[in-house]
């Protein structure tokens, strides 16, 4: 059954096409995945598909009698109670609709909060109410933007098995890459105006986009021999040329002054910012106590200390204090018991979750260069390497998407120069290139990163240890990073499930870890050398492999075989002595 088929639909900026010619048709069963940078479109494209928004050219044509269900990023709840919603009845939905709705605002976290007021939840608790009201609607095609955003790891987990049972059509954005591969059977990248479909999940778009790229790289090459052979015939000189038509020479000009269309991207993000030294202290937690608004207790004698090389992720339930815990660590909160040291060298950086407040009115130029100066060159070309483009550059923050603006603080935390990163939900709206640029950067990043997800890609790549709050106050330190401590509470749930055993919890499983012995080094700076080792064994690999080839191509050329040989000597034993160096770090990582 065809559910919505969008023809040739168009959309525009004042200064820009957002995207031209999208087509599309959305049969029952189809699971749909839209990905592109932030500013492409694809909330627009959503609500236009939705019918909320209507196209500036082109068609969207329903099925009949299709009932559609939409999470919108501007989705406003109505007055009244959580439950009634969720219901949509204005309080009279009884039996299997008030069931449903109780169960699904369980499962996102927000069972406790069935009676309260719409009125006086925080941003997030709206977030998943408006998300449950979406699930919860009778539907045959269901459109949801961004609808991780401000789960827990287990409303993620429960979230994705719903949408893999889920029998109508499906629509999604959203950065959560585990999410795109596990539910998505054909995905839709919006590029600079154009479109194009994937068949597949979202590895399958990763390979047919770099399929793309080497197929424009090798039309490029073409083009560019073509291009020298008419530049070397144009310069044989007037004379020369006479016999040749003019059109001929109007095509090789045109030829030459061809270029082709690069990435919607020039580069990687840049984010080579300075960082000062950082000393051996950097903030120590000694026995913290914070209360939530209610005055319930979510911190209660947390003692924590930071490594120079520290790589956190503090994870836990929504409500558990993860924030609180961030905001205690960048000053802007005081624990009502115990204290916070921080180091004389500390220069914080806190990318929050709700933003920084920007003045909406202001111009992009005017965010990055502050309240005390005129912008300049500086930051025009700093803004260009973040991917502002000049237009851009002078745009008002109203103007751009959520990811544009989330990127611009991202931005200018970086720009402060800090040595120690305090990241909160960093993946919420920011486009699936930029978070592979911010995990690049982290990776090697000289300074101190504590960071709270529920991004499990991200947190599989960034953290080495992680913080465990469990909502009753406490902190448990977990060695290995997130995938560690992920199969360790999986291991213990199917232990506790009727047929588990305690064995089971104890396989492939790390333990808490212990306080760390006197002179011993964290985890994160092991892991740090570890990655460094990895490298250097790829970077020697290549080289011992180049030096084997051209030993094979020496023939009987005695001069060039003894060089070649006498190299590989050399990096056979660098290299030798690099997996040793691995080795020992591997071990001492598992004592750490």
């Amino acid at each position: 059954m065809i559910l919505v088929d969008v023809d040739s639909v168009e959309m525009f900026r004042p200064d820009r096409a957002l995207f031209e010619d999208v087509s599309i048709t959305i049969s029952t069963g189809d699971r749909i995945g839209v990905v592109g940078i932030n500013g492409t479109g694809k909330s627009t494209l959503l609500r236009v598909i939705a019918g909320r928004t209507a196209p500036e050219g082109g068609t969207v044509t329903p099925g009949s009698g299709v009932r559609l269900s939409m999470l919108d990023q501007e989705d406003d709840l109505p007055a009244g109670t959580v439950l009634d919603a969720v219901r949509g009845d204005g309080g009279g939905g009884e039996g299997e609709a008030s069931w449903e709705a109780e169960s699904v605002l369980t499962k996102l976290g927000m069972g406790d909060k069935f009676d309260r007021s719409t009125d006086a939840l925080s941003g997030g608790e709206k977030k998943r109410v408006a998300l449950a009201k979406a699930l919860v609607a009778p539907s045959d095609l269901l459109i949801l933007d961004e609808p991780t955003n401000h789960l827990d790891l287990d409303g993620i987990a429960w979230l994705e098995d719903f949408l893999a049972a889920y029998r109508g059509g499906l629509l999604l954005v959203t950065h959560d890459r585990h999410v795109l591969d596990r539910v998505t059977t054909r995905m839709l990248e919006l590029d600079r105006g154009t479109s194009h479909v994937h068949d597949g999940s979202y590895d399958s778009y990763l390979a047919a986009k770099a399929d793309r790229a080497t197929a424009a790289a090798d039309a490029d090459a073409i083009r560019r021999n073509l291009a020298r052979s008419e530049l070397e015939w144009l310069r044989r000189g007037a004379k020369a040329r006479t016999s040749k038509p003019k059109y001929r020479v109007a095509a090789a000009k045109a030829l030459i002054a061809e270029r082709p269309e690069g990435p919607a991207r020039p580069a990687d993000l840049h984010l080579e910012f300075p960082t000062p030294r950082l000393g051996d202290v950097v903030i120590e937690l000694t026995g913290v106590e914070a209360k939530a608004p209610n005055g319930a207790t979510i911190l209660d004698g947390v003692d924590l200390m930071l490594d120079p090389r520290e790589r956190l992720g503090i994870v836990g339930p929504n409500g558990a204090g993860k924030t609180t815990l961030l905001d205690l660590m960048a000053k802007r909160t005081q624990p009502v018991g115990g204290s916070v040291n921080w180091g004389s060298t500390v220069e914080l950086g806190y990318y929050r979750q709700l933003g920084a407040g920007l003045d909406q009115n202001a111009r992009v130029r005017e965010v990055i260069a502050g309240p005390d100066r005129k912008p300049d060159w500086t930051d025009a070309r700093l803004l260009e390497s973040f991917w502002f483009d000049k237009d851009a550059q002078w745009a008002q923050l109203s103007t751009l998407s959520g990811g544009e603006r989330r990127r611009l603080e991202l931005l200018t935390v970086l720009a402060s120069k800090p040595n120690v990163l305090l990241l909160d939900e960093p993946t919420n709206d920011l486009d699936l290139e930029t978070l592979r640029s911010l995990e690049d950067f982290l990776e090697d990043w000289p300074g101190a990163v504590v960071v709270v997800s529920h991004d499990r890609a991200f947190l599989e790549r960034v953290v080495a240890d992680a913080l465990i709050l469990d909502g009753s106050g406490s902190a448990v330190r977990f060695p290995g990073g997130f995938n560690a401590w992920d199969e360790h509470r999986r291991a213990e749930a199917a232990a506790a499930a009727p047929g588990g055993s305690a064995k089971s919890a104890k396989s492939g499983a790390n333990k808490p870890k212990k306080a760390k012995a006197p002179g011993a080094r964290s985890s994160s700076t092991i892991n740090h050398e570890i990655r460094q080792a990895d490298k250097d064994i790829a970077r020697l690999t290549k080289k011992r492999d180049r030096l084997t080839a051209e030993l094979v191509d020496a023939g009987t050329d005695h001069d060039a075989i003894a060089a070649a040989g006498a190299a590989l000597a050399e990096i056979e034993t660098e290299l030798a002595a690099v997996e040793e160096r691995w080795l020992a770090l591997a071990e001492e990582q598992e004592g750490a």
